[in-house]
């Protein structure tokens, strides 16, 4: 019996050590993850007797590196670029999310409403988002911190876009930034403001308002 007590405390030694190592580990790990690429999709946009959609994002408040000297939060910009059905980019701007802030974007309003070659009226398509430590959208720098949702206004009827209607609403998708679409995105939002002399930069919505 001696014996076997023996054998026991090592093992209820190791035990304690394993135990408190994988406490450790998973303490340092709390705190969510360094996602900063999203994408969702819009329908029924701009389409008569269909609600509006809305894009809405937050800064968790988490990340610091952006910040200011003095600052305890990081600032960060949702870098969004709205491409059609077609793909093809449609519009793109950086708005300011301050930490523990909320944006609201309408879809109707702002997102498709002054787009890079002013024919607006674009009904379905992709929106995609960079957490963003840039204030500009043609050079955006990925920094973890935003978590956003899509509403989506679907139709009923057998008829494709017609009423009646319900809305849903999503998480973003979390997803894969590669170097070439970091490029390509900051490329044709380039492309897109300076050959739509004015038009294509969507509007960024006051904090304090919601759609």
């Amino acid at each position: 019996m001696k014996k076997l007590g023996l054998l026991l405390l090592p093992i209820l030694a190791i035990t304690l050590m394993l135990g408190g190592n994988a406490f450790a580990q998973s303490s340092s790990t709390l705190g969510g993850d360094n996602s900063f690429y999203f994408v969702t999709y819009y329908s029924n946009a701009n389409t008569t007797g269909a609600p509006d959609s809305v894009l809405r994002l937050i800064n968790d408040g988490g990340n610091a590196t952006s910040a200011p000297e003095g600052v305890e939060n990081g600032y960060l910009w949702a870098a969004i670029y709205v491409f059609d059905d077609s793909q093809e980019m449609r519009s793109c701007c950086a708005c300011f999310v301050t930490a523990d802030g909320l944006l609201s974007e309408s879809v109707n309003k702002e997102l498709t409403a002054n787009e890079f070659t002013g024919r607006g009226q674009i009904s379905r398509g992709v929106i995609k988002v960079i957490s963003s430590s840039s204030s500009d959208p043609t050079q955006p720098c990925p920094d973890p911190g935003l978590r956003g949702w899509q509403t989506h206004v679907q139709g009923t009827s057998n008829i494709p876009e017609k009423g009646p209607w319900f809305v849903t609403e999503t998480t973003l998708a979390d997803s894969n930034l590669s170097r070439t679409e970091l490029y390509n995105l900051g490329t044709l939002c380039s492309y897109g403001l300076t050959l739509g002399s004015g038009y294509g930069a969507c509007p960024c919505t006051n904090e304090d308002y919601d759609f």
